[in-house]
């Protein structure tokens, strides 16, 4: 299976992050939580709980198949305007797996005493437990995008114009029938009560049990957007010898979005995969005007300015000032600053809540009553938040360029960028410090505590997007081109992009070389042109950085404290060639990671990167062959 197959990582010297929710499960008796006693002992943890390998039933690359065409045309009129359409269409399918159905205290299932295969006798509560015999869940992805775009364009004087209307449709359906693994919990209470389906043992019952507990499911979505935006540039006016250049524009866009799932899902009836109906809209108009401005025969100032206004986050204008002085053909010194603005996206502001796990120990319950001391994966529930600000920005780049011939260039520019009110989703460790040790917390949801317990298992923890106070990213962009002639051997291209993270920081901390931000990334490509043929290679370097971020699953970040491993570098190469068989028509064949290199082994964060790699940076697809055949009309 690999240690890309399975969530126990410990074999390969990480963590264990079998689910809690097992196969057979535990139970509620008198109160008590009680593991089933046919619990394989290699699952069954001190705190009572019977763990399951929920690693062989996920998709890293699932299958998907993409079918997509786009056409274009233009007329020109009699007096000199043009018109231009463009229309594209994309169909999408795939599918999307996961483990069993995962039950746990809120699906308030319970076993009666009289149930054949109770071996308590009397009436139970299930805690966690997982029904593998359903089979893994899975849904069908059919998803389908449409757009449309009408213009004019043309010239007045010494000014061209451009006008365009946009229309874009997107839809997406997901499906899943009864034997894709989706249990109704209802159903399954009432065979549970008729003594039909045993949920003891880890016992695979019978199908015909099994098919009147499943159900079907759909789920829509859809959002619209239309468009409008017209611009002009030209030559302004004279300044002294020279010609100050202006450009300006107006648009506007109006989009909304809705997630519509299930009725079942909405009344509570899946586990696994929370969901409700969400929907969001926006307006907004912008316009903006932009000056080039020669200062002198190599200096040249940019003056630019936009103002935008949000139906659901008032108006902001921000400016961009930038300046570009050449001495020579050879050197261009540029540099720029400017201020920024990016609203809330719909997602961020109308998202339905949707439920995910985090492995991490209870300390307040383990102290305070030496229960649940292991790493566990507890229940967060994720939404929208409609109460975000706005994100603000002001950055600055300055930049270098050499080029002494038209064969070679260098480029370095030094960057940085700097946001207020950064929207990100909630760190997990000071929702736990600030609520979890309340019994009464209404974000860190608890069960009743048992007996003498002040506080009782965690049930579920709400979290969302917040504003963050700050986040400063800076660092350095090296470009390298050079083109060597073969004669009738072709040409060569040469080309390398390095980029070097100098700082990350974010409230007050610096992630820069920590979990999931290495400091130096590059690519190095390579072009062969000869007659119809075009070969090329990349080379792709991912540095490496700090591993177990949270080393203690505390749920708190140990950046400062710990320094105990290392995530390894990668190095990946792709290759591919192609040979134009008309004007219109070319063949590729290509290899991506050719030497079909694995991701450098991560223990992860306890949250997304279960499976010993850090997801937010390497890809687990190993050695990928493709062919591809395009046509232009």
């Amino acid at each position: 299976m690999g240690r890309l197959g399975t969530a126990n990582q410990s074999p390969y010297g990480g963590q264990d992050f079998r689910s809690s929710r097992g196969f057979p499960g535990y139970f509620y008796v008198d109160g008590v939580k009680t593991i089933d006693p046919s619990c394989p002992a290699e699952n069954a943890t001190s705190s009572g709980s019977c763990l399951f390998d929920y690693g062989p039933f996920g998709y890293i690359a699932p299958a998907s198949e993409r079918v997509g065409a786009i056409s274009q045309f233009e007329y020109r009129f009699d007096n000199g305007i043009t018109g231009f359409l463009e229309m594209a269409v994309q169909h999408n399918s795939s599918v999307a797996a996961g483990a069993p159905t995962p039950l746990d205290e809120d699906a308030g299932l319970t076993v009666p005493g009289n149930h054949p295969n109770n071996p308590f006798g009397q009436d139970i509560e299930i805690g966690r437990y997982r029904t593998v015999d359903a089979g893994a869940r899975q849904w069908d992805i059919e998803s389908d995008t449409l757009r449309f775009v009408a213009g004019l364009k043309g010239e007045i004087n010494d000014w061209s114009w451009e006008t365009a209307v946009q229309k874009g449709r997107s839809k997406s359906l997901q499906t899943g029938d009864r034997s894709q693994g989706w249990v109704r919990t209802d159903f399954l209470q009432q065979e549970i009560d008729a003594g039909n389906y045993n949920p003891f043992g880890g016992t695979y019952n019978d199908p015909a049990v099994v098919d009147r507990i499943t159900t079907s499911l759909v789920r829509q979505g859809e959002s619209h957007m239309t468009s409008f935006d017209a611009n002009i540039s030209g030559e302004a006016f004279n300044f002294g010898d020279d010609v100050v250049m202006m450009a300006a524009g107006i648009e506007y866009r109006e989009e909304d979005v809705t997630d519509t799932p299930d009725d079942q899902f909405q009344r509570g009836l899946i586990f696994g995969t929370e969901s409700v109906s969400a929907a969001a809209e926006r307006d907004q108009y912008a316009a903006y005007v932009e000056f080039s401005i020669p200062l002198a025969e190599n200096l040249e100032l940019q003056l630019a300015g936009r103002y935008d206004d949000y139906s659901d986050f008032g108006t902001t204008t921000n400016p961009k000032v930038a300046l570009r002085w050449a001495p020579s053909d050879e050197i261009t010194v540029r540099g720029s600053w400017a201020q920024g603005f990016r609203a809330p996206s719909l997602a961020q502001v109308g998202l339905g809540p949707s439920q995910e796990s985090q492995f991490f120990i209870d300390n307040y319950r383990c102290d305070a009553t030496g229960k649940d001391c292991d790493p566990l994966d507890y229940n967060i529930e994720f939404a929208g938040n409609p109460d975000l600000e706005a994100e603000e920005s002001e950055s600055w780049n300055v930049g270098f360029i050499w080029a002494p011939t038209t064969d070679f260039g260098l480029s370095i520019d030094v960057w940085s960028i700097t946001q207020d009110n950064k929207i990100d989703e909630q760190e997990f460790g000071p929702i736990y410090n600030s609520e979890c040790n309340n019994q009464n917390s209404t974000v860190c949801v608890r069960l009743p505590p048992s007996g003498t317990d002040s506080l009782g298992t965690i049930q579920k923890i709400f979290s969302t997007f917040e504003n963050v106070s700050s986040q400063e990213v800076s660092g350095v962009d090296i470009s390298a081109n050079y083109n060597h002639s073969l004669d009738e051997l072709g040409l060569l291209k040469f080309n390398l992009e390095w980029a070097y993270q100098d700082k990350f920081e974010k409230d007050g901390r610096d992630y820069t070389g920590e979990y999931g931000y290495p400091e130096h990334r590059w690519i190095f490509s390579t072009n062969w042109e000869i007659g119809q043929f075009n070969t090329n290679m990349n080379i792709s370097y991912v540095g490496e950085f700090e591993d177990t971020p949270d080393i203690d699953f505390d749920g708190n970040l140990d950046f400062d404290s710990n320094t105990s491993r290392t995530v390894d570098s990668q190095v990946l190469v792709d290759l591919q060639t192609s040979y134009r068989i008309t004007e219109s028509a070319k063949v590729s064949l290509g290899v991506n990671n050719l030497f079909d290199e694995e991701p450098p082994f991560a223990i992860g964060d306890g949250d997304s990167d279960l499976y010993g790699y850090a997801s937010g940076v390497h890809n687990p697809r190993g050695r990928y062959i493709y062919t591809k055949v395009s046509f232009s009309f």
